[in-house]
C-alpha cells in the first residue's frame, strides 16, 4: 500500500512527464538556432577537447569501476528518507561543480575548455551516488546504462526526449533485453549523445570564457547543469522505485 506522500509523489512525477514532453515553444526554437550558430563558431580544436571527453568519460562509465561509490547502495529506507537523501546530495555537488566552474571561469579559454571534461566528470559521480542512495547496484553495467539514458534525458534534444523517458518508463522490460557484454556499447549512438550534450551547454559554457565575466558565469552554468540533471535523476529513480511496488 503506498503512502500518502508516495501518492504525493505520483502527482509531482506527473507534472514533470508534462513538462518534459511539452512541444518546444518559440523561445526553445530561437535557443536551437542560437546553439547551432554557436557550435558552428566555436574552433575545431575545442570541439575535439569537448567530443574526446565525452567519449572517453561514457566508456569510462560503462567498462570501468572509476566512478562506482565505495558505500553500497542503501537498503532498507523509504522513497522519503532517499528522497532527502538525494537532496543533500545533490545540494553538495552543486557547490562542487560552481566552484570549479568560477575557478576555470578565471582562467580563460584553456582552462574554460577543460572544464567540460571537469564538470562532465562530476556529473558522472553524482548519478552513480544518486544511484546507491536510491538502491540500485552500479557494479551491474546494466545500472550504469541506466544512469547514462538519464544523463542523456537531462541534456537532449526535445525531439529526443519523448523515446528516451519512454525507454526509461520501461526500463524493467529493456533492462531484462540487455547484454551483459562487451556488446553493450554498441547500443549507443555515440555522435548524436555527443552532439546532443555538447548543443545543451555550449550557450551557457561558452559565455565562461568571456574575459571579465567568466568567473561569474561559469559558476552560474555549472551549478545550474547540475541541478537540471539532479531534476532528470532524481525523478527517473522515483518512477521506477514507485513502478517496482
Amino acid at each position: 500500500m503506498k503512502s500518502r506522500y508516495e501518492d504525493r509523489v505520483e502527482i509531482e512525477l506527473l507534472r514533470w512527464e508534462a513538462e518534459l514532453l511539452r512541444r518546444p515553444g518559440s523561445l526553445a526554437s530561437w535557443s536551437k538556432s542560437v546553439q547551432t550558430r554557436i557550435h558552428e563558431a566555436i574552433p575545431d580544436k575545442v570541439n575535439e577537447v569537448i567530443t574526446t571527453a565525452v567519449k572517453t568519460t561514457v566508456k569510462g562509465v560503462l567498462g570501468g569501476i572509476e566512478f562506482i561509490p565505495k558505500a553500497a547502495p542503501l537498503r532498507g529506507l523509504s522513497l522519503q528518507e532517499r528522497d532527502e537523501q538525494a537532496r543533500v546530495l545533490l545540494e553538495r555537488y552543486k557547490k562542487i561543480a560552481a566552484a570549479e566552474g568560477a575557478g576555470a571561469g578565471m582562467g580563460g579559454i584553456l582552462l574554460g575548455v577543460v572544464d567540460f571534461g571537469a564538470l562532465l566528470a562530476i556529473k558522472m559521480k553524482f548519478l552513480f551516488e544518486l544511484a546507491h542512495v536510491y538502491g540500485y547496484d552500479t557494479h551491474d553495467v546494466r545500472e550504469r546504462l541506466f544512469l547514462l539514458h538519464v544523463f542523456q534525458l537531462a541534456f537532449s534534444g526535445a525531439e529526443g526526449k519523448g523515446a528516451l523517458f519512454r525507454r526509461l518508463k520501461q526500463w524493467e522490460q529493456v533492462r531484462a533485453s540487455l547484454p551483459q557484454g562487451p556488446s553493450y556499447l554498441e547500443s549507443i549512438d555515440w555522435e548524436q549523445f555527443q552532439r546532443e550534450y555538447r548543443d545543451a551547454i555550449d550557450l551557457r559554457k561558452l559565455l565562461q570564457l568571456v574575459p571579465g565575466i567568466g568567473a561569474i558565469v561559469g559558476a552560474w552554468a555549472n551549478y545550474g547543469l547540475v541541478e537540471e540533471l539532479g531534476e532528470a535523476g532524481r525523478n527517473s529513480y522515483r518512477m521506477r522505485l514507485l513502478q517496482a511496488h
